[in-house]
């Protein structure tokens, strides 16, 4: 029994990662007042690239960075249809994810003629796993020896970098003069603009940071969680990452926490495929695997408390005249 709750945690803690990242990019845009419906898109495009761009330089490195700037560059056009000319938000993240899928798959199947996929990427074009000192040594300790050798050890190194980046996150909004002023702009922009700040110059790093940082999430997909790319690999996990977005109330302790959730949800949905279970029997897969997006409805929905968003969040900043 002990020993199913650590795989499922182990497992948990893998399939979280790219929720994780996705939301602290949305986390960013959406108090600087931008609304990131395009989360999906952009881990879509990111995780393409990575995949591609290790394939063909067999360099896991170049692939990750890839992925940050084809991400940046989705941002850009955010940003670029958002802020500068004061577009609808939700319109320009639509067409943004409208445009990675459909792209993706054209430009795979044009580089590599295998359906839209990328080649199977080898161990040295991917993101291994790390094993702590003395893992296997400790794995038959009893308790101890499971959480340190199974839960603990064995993930990649942006599993870890993006755990990682919570405090630092939380950091950068409550304690720097960057993050006072990205959560004001997304309050009141008006009282920041009249401040002499630029608006539009803070919206647009909010967003680079959320291209970043949706780079390394489709990074990990493909170079990390997979060993290479198929169409459509995202699958929901960046509306997932914005309903653990407005679970956790923009905050980065508890958008981790929603996000955990989320990933335990999954990872149980993986291990209950095939168990019968007492009194109700074989629990269909399809049953199971529907889990998160029921819980991703009810959060949207709103049937699951009530979470109040940046006051000037997915409104265009008109200035003053």
């Amino acid at each position: 029994m002990f020993e199913n709750i650590i795989l499922i945690l182990d497992a948990t803690l893998r399939v979280s990662t790219p929720l994780l990242l996705a939301a602290m990019a949305g986390m960013f845009s959406e108090r600087s007042g931008v609304v990131n419906i395009a989360l999906e898109g952009k881990m879509l495009s990111a995780a393409f690239a990575a995949a591609a761009t290790a394939s063909v330089t067999g360099s896991v490195w170049l692939g990750l960075l890839a992925a940050i700037f084809v991400a940046v560059c989705m941002s850009m056009i955010h940003a670029f249809a958002s802020i500068t000319h004061n577009g609808d938000q939700v319109v320009s993240g639509v067409a943004i994810n409208i445009l990675a899928a459909g792209l993706t798959i054209t430009l795979g199947r044009y580089w590599f003629g295998l359906g839209g996929q990328t080649p199977t990427l080898t161990d040295e074009q991917r993101f291994n796993p790390i094993h702590f000192p003395f893992a296997d040594t400790l794995a038959d300790v009893p308790v101890i020896g499971g959480i340190y050798s199974t839960l603990l050890s064995g993930h990649n190194l942006l599993v870890y970098g993006a755990f990682a980046l919570v405090p630092v996150c939380w950091w950068i909004l409550y304690r720097t003069r960057f993050g006072l002023r990205l959560r004001a702009v997304g309050e009141n922009p008006h009282a920041v603009d009249t401040a002499g700040i630029s608006v539009a110059w803070l919206r647009y790093r909010a967003l680079i940071i959320a291209g970043i940082l949706c780079g390394i999430a489709g990074a990990y997909l493909s170079t990390g969680q997979n060993a290479g790319f198929v169409p459509n690999m995202s699958a929901g996990k960046g509306f997932i990452a914005l309903a653990a977005l407005i679970f956790g109330k923009w905050r980065p302790v508890t958008v981790m926490l929603g996000c955990l959730l989320f990933g335990f949800l999954d990872a149980v949905a993986i291990r209950l495929q095939g168990v019968s279970l007492p009194g109700i029997g074989e629990v269909p897969v399809q049953a199971i695997e529907v889990l998160p997006y029921i819980l991703t409805v009810l959060l949207l929905a709103g049937f699951i408390g009530r979470s109040v968003a940046p006051k000037a969040v997915g409104t265009p900043y008109v200035k003053s005249r």
